[in-house]
This record gives C-alpha cells, sequence and structure tokens, in this order.
C-alpha cells in the first residue's frame, strides 16, 4: 500500500526538478480531472518503468491547443507507450488522423494495445522507425507536429517542420527548459547544447510565432505564420 501511495502523490514521470516542481507541481495535478482507466494504467506503467510521457498537465494543454485550431491531422515525433497519442487522438475526432513513430517495436505494440482499448486505433496511424526519416518523407501539410524526440536532434527536427506545417498550424515541442539546465552557464553535455541551439533558432525563426510556456519542463508553443 505504501508503494501505490508513493506513486500517486509524486510519480517516477513528475521529475524533482521540473521547473513547476514542489508545492505548484502538486497544486496542478490536484486541479487536474480524474483520467480514465486507460491513461491511469499508462501513467501508472510509465512511472513503474521508468517511461518518459509527457504526464496529464500538458496532455490537457496538448488537447486543448489541438481542439482550438480545430487540428484534424497531428503528426508526432517520439510517441513511446502512446500517451499522449491518445489524447490528440481524441481530439482530432473520428475523421482525424494521429501519426505515432516510435524506434521500439515493443513500445509500439503496448501502445497499439492502449490504442485499441481507448477505442481510437481507427484515428491513429503507427510508424515504428526512424521519426524524423519518416517525417522528412511527408509530402503534405500537418495541422500539428509535436516533437518529444532525442534531445540531440531538436535542431534537424526544426529543419524539417515549417514546409510540413500549414499556415496556422502549431509546432509545439516538449522538455525545451531541460530541468533549468538551459539557464547554466557554458553547459558540456551534448543534449542541453542541442536544446538551447533549437530554442535560440525556433526563437529567431521568421517562419513561427514561438513562446515557451514554463510548465513541468518546458513546453514550446509555435505558430506557423
Amino acid at each position: 500500500m505504501a508503494r501505490n501511495k508513493a506513486r500517486e502523490t509524486k510519480p517516477s514521470w513528475r521529475h524533482f526538478d521540473y521547473v513547476t516542481a514542489g508545492p505548484i507541481d502538486d497544486y496542478l495535478y490536484s486541479m487536474l480531472p480524474k483520467r480514465d482507466l486507460v491513461l491511469t494504467e499508462m501513467e501508472d506503467y510509465a512511472s513503474d518503468h521508468s517511461i518518459p510521457i509527457v504526464g496529464p498537465a500538458v496532455a490537457r494543454i496538448l488537447q486543448q491547443l489541438a481542439l482550438m485550431i480545430n487540428a484534424k491531422t497531428v503528426f508526432e515525433l517520439g510517441s513511446a507507450i502512446g500517451y499522449s497519442t491518445i489524447w490528440w487522438a481524441q481530439a482530432v475526432g473520428d475523421k482525424g488522423r494521429a501519426i505515432y513513430t516510435d524506434g521500439d517495436s515493443k513500445n509500439a505494440e503496448r501502445a497499439r494495445r492502449y490504442f485499441d482499448r481507448a477505442g481510437v486505433t481507427s484515428r491513429i496511424e503507427i510508424h515504428v522507425g526512424d521519426a524524423l526519416e519518416y517525417l522528412s518523407e511527408q509530402k503534405h501539410e500537418f495541422d500539428i507536429i509535436f516533437n518529444d524526440v532525442d534531445k540531440e536532434d531538436y535542431p534537424r527536427v526544426l529543419r524539417l517542420v515549417a514546409p510540413r506545417l500549414r499556415k496556422g498550424g502549431l509546432f509545439i515541442t516538449d522538455n525545451v527548459l531541460w530541468s533549468g539546465r538551459v539557464a547554466e552557464k557554458n553547459p558540456s553535455d551534448t543534449q542541453t547544447k542541442a536544446i538551447l541551439e533549437f530554442n535560440r533558432l525556433l526563437c529567431a525563426s521568421p517562419d513561427f510565432y514561438t513562446t515557451i510556456l514554463p510548465i513541468r519542463d518546458g513546453l514550446a508553443v509555435a505558430l506557423k505564420k
């Protein structure tokens, strides 16, 4: 019992060093509506197996943004067990499409089972392999592109996005504050350097109107001009 209580209070996907960690984090999560059985199970699985997911607070922002622009097509770069994919699929509706991408076939198979149970399989296209390569092959524009791949690849993602996003569409990226490490002087690790380069290029890009939301680990929301 004690283990379950600890997990519910501070599951592993709520890192202590995220931007909104501590009492503010606890308050934000206390205000969230209860998730359905499938999403709750996914949160528990992610916590138990140290699988990165966006968590419900960020997932609600993603879904709200999709609903605000009436998004019908979403390309997700880096989907893991498909937690955020379900939120996208719920937002785009029966006639919409969310593309799931992950390099791990076991993740994809687990995600597929969750999609079936959530009743959104018909709205999701599953691709196992290199997410950036698959995005580069796309010939049409999407309403939303969501970036949550390996951090070293963030600058590469930015170069691919603009031609594949409709005017008025959203390019959304997770982990752009990187547990506050972006504020360090002269960081040496490659992940932080890549995120810093990405943030600089995105905020300076004439193609996007960008805001960084300081929630959880930082969420960049960029509107295609």
